[in-house]
């Protein structure tokens, strides 16, 4: 095999060695549980786990892209568009915790599927998904909540 063949090969390989990252789609960050259980360490309720607002990627620190005021990702951007998304344990998706209340995916929108509080999917809604006293409620105390996913 000529040396230009190899070359080209080698090159070939390389290039393809680099590119090859680009390629795979980025992951999903887990941000934590949104529930009001104090003692889970996933829990945004738990000052001492994913509630730190200290976490260098928290939804209660100021300074991250996910608790940040000015964040597009924000949760608590009135503004933002791509805040992070909730997830029930079984999977399902159960809209978007941010503070935007024109988001019809928000959990703040009043008259959303996610935010109203009579709609049965919505995290305010006291006799649906919103109970305290349902298992993976985020308003159970004693249990384990939703899973926040950012972008």
């Amino acid at each position: 095999m000529p040396i230009t063949q190899r070359l080209f090969r080698c090159w070939l390989l390389s290039l393809c060695w680099w590119w090859a990252p680009l390629t795979i789609p980025a992951q999903a960050e887990d941000l934590g549980n949104l529930s009001a259980n104090p003692y889970a360490f996933e829990s945004t309720a738990n000052p001492y786990g994913a509630g730190s607002p200290f976490a260098p990627n928290g939804v209660n620190n100021p300074f991250s892209p996910y608790g940040s005021p000015f964040s597009n990702q924000s949760a608590t951007n009135p503004f933002a568009t791509d805040a992070p998304r909730l997830y029930d344990q079984q999977g399902n998706y159960r809209g978007k915790r941010s503070a935007n209340p024109y988001d019809p995916d928000s959990t703040s929108n009043p008259f959303g599927r996610y935010g109203s509080p009579f709609s049965p999917d919505s995290l305010n809604n006291p006799y649906g998904a919103g109970s305290p006293y349902r298992f993976d409620s985020p308003t159970n105390p004693y249990g384990q909540g939703w899973r926040i996913e950012g972008r």
